[in-house]
């Protein structure tokens, strides 16, 4: 399927189509369904935590507003998506205009770049918390925890734009089907019928450089955490602290491991089913589990759960499935 029009004696695309899974009708139907169910109960678990640390006073520190900030960010990264793809499942025209997939790359590169700040910065937060646990509230004051939130979206809008600029002024004259669920840098460098070497450049240059950055902040956090933890003498002192710190880091290797699959790679070595499966992980996937990974395992979290909801057989079974 091919929509163009001429322009300087050049085939160029307006329109592109995502060619998605699959085509048959009772897949799709099936896809429909778990993935609406997942943008559901992502949309729930991440606005209700930001509402939830919003309302209660006990959740006002620098931990909780970084928390709050992540899963608003994962609500918006994921409804940059889903909603789209939801659409496509059961429409017969899966198209997306020019502009449209400009602005769904440009977005979607914000909230993941602004992510992977995020979660360094967290990381931080941990350190100067467990390490510091006398000066965290001088240290982590809002004139320096609000900074670090606004220039994690501000690194996250520049690299966006970067990449954004860099993909969409390559010609697309050769097909303009997107082996995708949505406008994404590696699908489209695969059909574009410019010399994409530059970009390619581009993009692991970059992403290397913000991988490598981020992690590395992650890794010193949390190895002046470890030997913090090891000299903690009480085993319950320990186990709090492992387990506020686990999590943080399971979903930090969860996040890091799928972007580094995807976008540190030639594009010559574009899958079309496995690449999907991953970019699904970390642009849906990872959004709705993130409130159970940060949130529902934390014991502030629960009480404030319990104090909003009232506390019930029922609620209690439920925070401590």
């Amino acid at each position: 399927m091919t929509t163009t029009t001429i322009m300087s004696n050049h085939t160029e695309v307006i329109m592109f189509v995502f060619i998605g899974f699959t085509n048959h009708l009772e897949i799709q139907i099936s896809l429909f369904l778990m993935f609406l169910l997942i943008y559901i109960f992502t949309m729930v678990g991440n606005l209700g935590l930001v509402l939830l640390v919003a309302m209660d006073s006990r959740l006002h520190t620098p931990m909780y507003h970084f928390l709050s900030v992540l899963s608003f960010l994962d609500a918006c990264y994921s409804s940059v998506i889903t909603p789209k793809m939801l659409v496509n499942f059961l429409a017969e025209n899966k198209t997306i205009s020019f502009s449209g997939c400009v602005t769904q790359m440009l977005i979607s590169i914000t909230f993941g770049t602004t992510e992977c700040f995020l979660l360094a910065v967290m990381a931080y937060d941990r350190y100067i918390a467990i390490c510091n646990p006398l000066l965290y509230t001088a240290i982590m004051s809002p004139q320096v925890y609000v900074p670090l939130i606004i220039g994690s979206y501000v690194a996250g809008v520049l690299h966006a734009i970067i990449h954004t600029v860099a993909t969409f002024h390559l010609s697309f004259c050769a097909s303009n089907e997107i082996r995708h669920i949505f406008c994404d840098i590696p699908p489209l460098l695969a059909i574009s019928c410019s010399d994409t070497h530059v970009n390619e450049l581009l993009l692991f240059t970059f992403v290397s450089s913000i991988e490598i950055f981020t992690i590395l902040i992650v890794l010193v956090s949390y190895g002046f955490i470890l030997a913090a933890i090891l000299r903690i003498r009480s085993t319950e002192g320990r186990k709090k602290v492992f387990s506020t710190c686990g999590s943080h880091l399971t979903g930090v290797s969860i996040y890091h491991g799928t972007i580094l699959f995807m976008y540190l790679r030639p594009t010559a070595s574009y899958s079309l089913q496995h690449d999907m499966i991953v970019s699904v992980f970390y642009t849906i996937v990872i959004p709705m589990l993130n409130p159970i990974i940060y949130s529902l395992r934390n014991k502030d979290v629960k009480d404030a759960i319990k104090k909003v909801l009232g506390r019930n057989k029922c609620t209690d079974t439920l925070l401590n499935a």
